[in-house]
């Protein structure tokens, strides 16, 4: 049973709205109205928060005109990253005022300042909608520059394209293999001076790479101005799961192994590799979203408050959450590869590549020692959606003598593809009978304006906002967790698509009563609750 919460939020909503410090609170967590335009509109009050900075709609936009980056250079201009996701989320930029600076697209084909411009208007068309006032506007301040990665005399005549910037934003959509050359050359064309770089995960391939990684970028930048990013931090869902966690004080006592039984993480996808066959013979389900995205959402759920008001406060939180990590064993993770993967173009015949991972980490601190996270992630599954079960113990004495059947109480936190927060709890049934009923209550949030990761991203950089950014040391903490599990340490078990992956897998979650298997709504509204599916779906064992 699902109890509604609408008509209570309502109310709550009325009497909330006139106390100031629910408008701040709004404001930090989500503006349904208006978002605002400037720090002032977001009234004194805001301005004391601790970590108003992390949280609000454009923070940063009180940042020294000096500091604030004066033009932005993204690599891979022509590239599939550059079409999906940087160009709309330019016109966005541009349509909320927050872009007015130039902005060169820089790659290896030999293209014109019109072609760029037709290559960003066939994105947005594509992906989000053409805004033709903004997009007029984005137009006017795109330009393109091609560049041998390799070639220095490229970069001098890139340094003149800027047209004397003091504070340019590189943004280095391209592979990994590419940015020891682009940086080394940006610093002998003299054009590292005083600027920021972003660069796009993977950050390396296991802990040695990451370390020469970082280590050739301090060599040409400081550490303050790189920016790796992780558009999985700037989902407006990653940043209500950490709201949630810290604005709330019931959560505090319980958060603990004291009353957490384990914790569960899970993305699942319903579809293949999609013609990204070569990238994924390189990377796998491990490197491509376990390492980062969800080792991430892992730490937002496993550190301490922030303990100082600054905006790496919550970096330096999360910080100590990765260090309490141990790292993977062999024993604690099945690898898996939906049948079928070995046909997609570009992939090996004899592919070892992972397309399914379920793993098993332990944390050793006092809050969360003996408490299994269990997470895992895959292709071909039979839903498309990432969710956080958190199982709590039972009650230590049965006082209604009901037996140990059924659910135990759980919060259940869905990331996508909607933003949903769930309490499972027991009510007494009606009748006579002290007997109980599960109920889950649901609070459901579908925003439909919300800000896309990378345009929250972009615009704090060019501000040098780099709280929602991964930091070099948890960036190789993640890798020390899974370093010993990389490669073909186990061997990959085939599953069939639209299963949740190898049956092996099963093994690691016995002892929590198995996985949650996360379901979407039904299309005629009912919802199917986790462990109670209909019988045309595969369930779990609760």
């Amino acid at each position: 049973m699902i109890l509604g919460m609408s008509a209570f939020v309502k109310v709550w909503l009325r009497e909330r709205r006139t106390s100031p410090v629910w408008r701040t609170s709004h404001i930090i967590r989500k503006d349904h109205a208006r978002r605002p335009e400037s720090a002032s509109d977001l009234g004194a009050h805001d301005l004391r928060a601790p970590w108003r900075c992390a949280m609000k709609w454009g923070y940063g936009m009180d940042t020294p005109v000096s500091e604030r980056s004066d033009v932005l250079v993204f690599f891979g201009a022509t590239g599939d990253l550059a079409y999906k996701q940087v160009f709309p989320a330019l016109q966005a930029m541009v349509r909320h005022s927050h872009l007015d600076m130039p902005v060169i697209g820089v790659a290896r084909s030999m293209w014109s300042d019109d072609q760029l411009r037709a290559r960003a208007r066939e994105s947005v068309t594509a992906h989000g909608g053409l805004d033709e006032v903004a997009f007029a506007k984005l137009a006017s301040l795109l330009r393109y520059v091609s560049v041998d990665y390799t070639d220095p005399a490229s970069f001098t005549r890139l340094r003149q394209a800027m047209d004397g910037a003091q504070r340019p934003l590189f943004y280095l959509a391209i592979p990994p293999e590419a940015f020891t050359d682009v940086a080394r050359h940006l610093a002998s064309s003299g054009s590292a001076e005083n600027a920021r770089i972003i660069v796009e995960k993977p950050f390396g391939r296991d802990l040695a790479s990451a370390r020469a990684l970082n280590a050739t970028l301090r060599r040409y930048f400081a550490e303050e101005n790189i920016f790796r990013i992780d558009h999985y931090l700037g989902k407006e869902a990653v940043l209500n799961l950490l709201y949630f966690r810290f604005a709330n004080s019931f959560l505090e006592p319980m958060w603990n192994n004291n009353y957490i039984r384990s914790v569960q993480v899970t993305m699942a996808e319903a579809f293949g590799v999609e013609g990204r066959g070569a990238f994924y013979e390189e990377a796998g389900a491990i490197r491509d979203v376990i390492q980062n995205h969800l080792l991430q959402l892992v730490a937002l759920l496993t550190m301490e408050a922030p303990g100082r008001g600054d905006l790496d406060g919550i970096r330096d939180a999360k910080a100590e959450a990765f260090k309490a990590m141990l790292p993977i064993q062999r024993e604690d993770v099945v690898r898996g590869q939906y049948i079928g993967y070995r046909d997609e173009p570009r992939v090996a015949p004899g592919s070892t590549v992972e397309t399914f991972a379920a793993l098993r980490l332990f944390l050793l601190n006092q809050r969360w020692a003996g408490t299994p996270f269990l997470i895992r992630a895959g292709k071909q599954l039979p839903q498309t959606i990432v969710e956080v079960m958190v199982q709590l113990k039972r009650p230590p004495e049965n006082v209604f003598s009901e037996g140990r059947s059924g659910r135990p109480n759980y919060l259940r936190f869905r990331v996508s593809p909607t933003v949903q927060i769930a309490l499972g709890a027991r009510v007494k049934a009606p009748g006579e009978a002290m007997v109980g009923s599960e109920v889950e209550l649901l609070f459901q949030e579908q925003p439909s304006d919300e800000m896309p990761p990378y345009e929250r991203l972009l615009n704090d950089a060019i501000h040098g906002v780099k709280t929602l950014f991964a930091r070099e040391d948890n960036v190789e903490e993640a890798w020390r967790v899974v370093d010993p599990i990389l490669g073909d340490v186990v061997p990959v078990l085939p599953y069939e698509q639209g299963t949740w992956g190898p049956p092996e897998a099963n093994a690691l979650a016995v002892e929590v009563g198995g996985w949650r298997n996360p379901m979407l709504a039904l299309g005629d509204g009912r919802t199917i609750l986790p462990g109670n599916p209909p019988a045309t779906t595969q369930g779990d064992h609760w």
